[in-house]
């Protein structure tokens, strides 16, 4: 005797071995021995053989109509057998039953299940619906071949246009275009962004990695809207006026600049030394428009060629410290001694006359590492003799320039801080990359990159550090003093994070740091500022101690800005593929690092070659750029040979940009 039974939703068939009251021993065509319970048996039969009865069923049920099935079976519940006698006209036979069970069984939209071998037909709504969406699937199965096809061959399906932001960042992967999308990917083998390229979705791998950035921190557009950026307002409280002529030390393509410096001579001996840091906090307010784009955009973005602003340029334009106009400011007066200790600190706000907007690229030929020393030496016999020095006191001549003598004596003090720190303001060997990007960058294909390498810790770095290290530990220690919250950055056991509590920063070694002296540009300072201007007009901070404001600013800062900087570390590397193709270049010197990691030689590059053998930190390798992509951002190098010279351990220390 042999039996069709159901096992894991399927027909199987085969021979009783044993059989008690509630299971059956049977053994299946394949010659497995397996226990079914009684419950599960729908057929016993004679004839054909077990493994024929499936063979034999199968066409015949093919050749069953779904829709005939359907109209003939009445409503209510009903079992195969019965159906199968009433379907052929007599008692069906082993082979018309299981034809007739396989045809319900492959029509789960015309029957329901209702049991072993039982089924009930679908209503007639249901079953409307349910081949409604079948069509409707077919016909999407048919437009994402058709999409398929035409992205293969570098067309662009017309439903795509309105949906390429969408496609390339957000994909949503029930929508039909991005499973045709994803299929020529796999098809072709490239990136879902590499055949929109290719198929001209969008102009360039610049416009790519930008868009991803704006869709995802600026999905309302980057642009200030206009009744914002026409909001420029003016201190709200009048401010004495300073007798000083202030100075900035910026790079040429400052233009939100947030600090100045000034130095008076003291009748009896010593300097006062002003910090000055712009103050837009004494004209924006936190709950104001303005005070809520900064909030919500935590940080001025950066990138080679561009930036997108924190505040708006009508914001900038009236609190930046520009050269010929007088500006509100939050000021920090150091009255040093001769031996360059600082006596006294001092905070007020006030009304500051910027004189000039020194700029690296001007000054640094003239007041560097090698000129520094004999222009101190110079002032200071200068200052000896109740007169200007016109010669060093070894012959040498020496370079006149704007405020060449403030400059050589805020060098001296910066000097003395950082010695009494104990740590260096900038590690030596450390390089910054400037880029600028000449050209459209609504074309960036036609533009031009130059990359220019700038050792970090020049004369003019170490005092710009260093008085803001002097700044931004002098107020927090102030917000620490008079209990006004604020928010700190702090380093203990080696990691760097934002805090609302005055920790130390051991790798500046100072007792507290907090951000303040870039208004303009971070909201962190931004926000200090409010709390500055609150302590010193002695009024009531606008952040009190359990702020969950003050802590909601901290947290989103910390992701945001982090992200901003990887985005700019990102847009850094796609200038630096620009400019390999730009100089045709197929061969480059590097150092290595260690193992496989290695830097290339004028660029902010370090990436792996797995090519390279096993050399030491510090050699010198010539590599053959095998490909890079501009879409991905990635490199490929390999190793040509070992070159004579070495780099020195110390200058190892260069940044890992990338």
């Amino acid at each position: 005797m042999f039996v069709l039974f159901e096992e894991d939703n399927s027909c199987k068939t085969g021979s009783i071995l044993a059989e008690s009251e509630t299971s059956l021993h049977i053994e299946t065509v394949s010659g497995k021995r397996t226990k079914v319970k009684a419950a599960n048996i729908l057929l016993r039969f004679q004839q054909p053989g077990a493994a024929q009865l499936l063979a034999v069923a199968e066409p015949l049920a093919g050749e069953i109509e779904a829709d005939f099935l359907w109209e003939c079976v009445n409503d209510g519940e009903f079992s195969f057998v019965d159906f199968a006698r009433d379907y052929y006209g007599h008692e069906a036979s082993p082979v018309e039953a299981a034809a007739v069970l396989l045809a319900l069984q492959a029509a789960p939209i015309y029957f329901h299940r209702k049991g072993k071998g039982r089924f009930r037909k679908a209503p007639a709504d249901i079953l409307a619906a349910a081949l409604a969406g079948l069509e409707k699937k077919k016909q999407q199965a048919l437009a994402i071949e058709r999409m398929c096809e035409a992205l293969k061959n570098g067309q662009l399906p017309p439903e795509f246009p309105p949906l390429i932001k969408s496609l390339l960042y957000k994909p949503d992967r029930n929508r039909i275009e991005t499973k045709a999308l994803e299929a020529a990917a796999a098809a072709t083998g490239k990136t879902a962004a590499q055949l929109l390229l290719s198929c001209g979705a969008f102009g360039s791998a610049y416009e790519y990695h930008v868009q991803r950035f704006l869709v995802e921190y600026f999905p309302h557009g980057a642009e200030h809207k206009p009744e914002v950026e026409a909001a420029a307002p003016e201190p709200q409280t009048v401010l004495p006026r300073a007798e000083v002529l202030a100075f900035s030390i910026d790079d040429a393509a400052t233009t939100e600049i947030d600090d100045a410096f000034s130095v008076t001579d003291l009748p009896e001996g010593g300097w006062r030394v002003g910090i000055h840091i712009a103050a837009p906090g004494l004209g924006i307010l936190p709950d104001s428009a303005l005070g809520a784009v900064a909030r919500e955009r935590i940080s001025t973005v950066y990138m080679p060629g561009s930036k997108i602003t924190m505040l708006p340029q009508a914001v900038v334009e009236r609190y930046t410290l520009t050269a010929g106009r007088e500006a509100p400011a939050l000021s920090l007066y150091l009255t040093v001694t001769p031996g360059m200790e600082i006596a006294a600190r001092e905070s007020q706000l006030e009304i500051v006359p910027v004189v000039a907007n020194l700029r690296h690229h001007e000054i640094e030929p003239l007041f560097n590492e090698r000129t520094a020393e004999d222009i101190v030496a110079a002032e200071m016999a200068s200052e000896r003799a109740s007169e200007r020095a016109s010669e060093a006191p070894d012959g040498l001549a020496i370079p006149e320039f704007p405020f060449r003598r403030e400059l050589a004596l805020l060098w001296r003090l910066a000097r003395h801080c950082e010695g009494q720190r104990g740590k260096p303001a900038a590690i030596q060997g450390m390089r910054d990359y400037s880029f600028e990007i000449a050209g459209d960058l609504a074309l960036p294909e036609e533009c031009r990159v130059a990359i220019e390498a700038r050792p970090r810790g020049s004369p003019l770095d170490m005092v710009v550090s260093e008085l803001m290290i002097v700044a931004n530990s002098t107020w927090g220690g102030l917000f620490a003093e008079h209990r006004v919250p604020a928010l700190y950055r702090a380093q203990t056991g080696g990691k760097v994070r934002m805090t609302t509590s005055p920790l130390p920063h051991e790798g500046l070694g100072v007792a507290q740091y907090a951000w303040s002296t870039s208004p303009l540009r971070r909201y962190t300072d931004l926000l200090n500022q409010w709390q500055m201007i609150s302590l010193l007009q002695d009024r009531t901070p606008h952040f009190g101690a359990k702020s969950d404001f003050l802590f909601s600013a901290l947290r989103d800062f910390e992701l945001t800005y982090a992200a901003y900087a990887e985005f700019q570390r990102g847009m850094e590397r796609y200038w630096c593929l620009r400019w390999l193709r730009q100089e045709n270049m197929s061969r480059i010197p590097a150092t290595v690092h260690r193992e496989n990691l290695v830097k290339l030689d004028a660029l902010p590059l370090l990436l792996r070659v797995p090519s390279l053998p096993e050399l030491k930190p510090g050699q010198r390798v010539l590599l053959a750029l095998e490909s890079w992509d501009e879409l991905t951002l990635e490199l490929d190098c390999r190793y040509l040979e070992t070159l004579s010279e070495t780099v020195s351990e110390d200058a190892l220390a260069e940044e890992a940009v990338q």
